[in-house]
């Protein structure tokens, strides 16, 4: 489990097909290495890895092929800055939001806008898988960053975030290119009420609701009226 608060940044080297090298840079490798043991869990782009073996500036993990799948970890180039951050310690400060690192799909960079100290970034999403999860003011993971969506339309199929300064300095999304693809990981407390809304038991009695009845039959045509309507507002 992670945050979503980026530590530091790291380069990306491919070793081989599912083996990957990734090198802490920066004034801030500490936070990653200095307690790093084997088989803890780091997220890379958002992406949970485990430690196989611990280098002196960084260390070796395997990505397995689901992974490379779903991620943009196979088209990176040799040496492509990541963001780092180690699991979430028990006790430990949740700043962002609770974080997985298992990333649900791809997103692809549109542009970005400087408003007053902020950057206003836009993405598109074209898996319908990801972008269900993607509502106004709901936590997004981008890249392993967590974000709040400012802005997105009702699909989910477009979104925008606002990022601050230090977030926009301190990792890679600064260095993002139109057309460029991301890792997104949805909000996993929206995923679990979902699926509790599509599978509580109602067998006897039929669906609870009008709401309930549209999940279970797969609808998706649900609109803010809609729920307003339902007491969902």
């Amino acid at each position: 489990m992670f945050t979503g608060l980026i530590q530091n940044l790291g380069n990306l080297h491919t070793l081989s097909q599912d083996k990957l090298r990734i090198s802490c840079v920066g004034g801030n490798s500490d936070r990653i290495l200095h307690d790093l043991e084997l088989g803890d869990s780091v997220a890379v782009d958002g992406v949970c890895l485990t430690v196989e073996n611990i280098l002196n500036q960084g260390f070796i993990a395997s990505a397995s092929p689901e992974t490379l799948r779903r991620s943009t970890l196979s088209q990176l180039k040799q040496g492509a800055v990541v963001n780092l951050e180690v699991s979430l310690r028990v006790g430990g400060k949740i700043g962002g939001h609770f974080v997985t690192g298992h990333v649900d799909g791809l997103g692809c960079f549109q542009e970005s806008v400087q408003i007053a100290n902020s950057w206003e970034m836009r993405f598109t999403v074209p898996d319908r898988n990801v972008s269900r999860y993607i509502v106004p003011k709901g936590s997004i993971g981008i890249n392993g960053v967590s974000l709040t969506v400012a802005d997105c339309n009702l699909t989910g199929d477009w979104f925008k975030v606002a990022v601050i300064p230090v977030t926009y300095a301190e990792t890679n999304l600064s260095q993002l290119k139109p057309g460029q693809w991301i890792n997104l990981e949805g909000d996993v407390l929206g995923k679990y009420v979902e699926k509790f809304l599509r599978l509580s038991p109602h067998s006897l009695n039929g669906p609870v609701n009008e709401l309930e009845e549209m999940l279970t039959e797969g609808k998706r045509d649900i609109t803010p009226g809609f729920l307003t309507e339902h007491g969902y507002g």
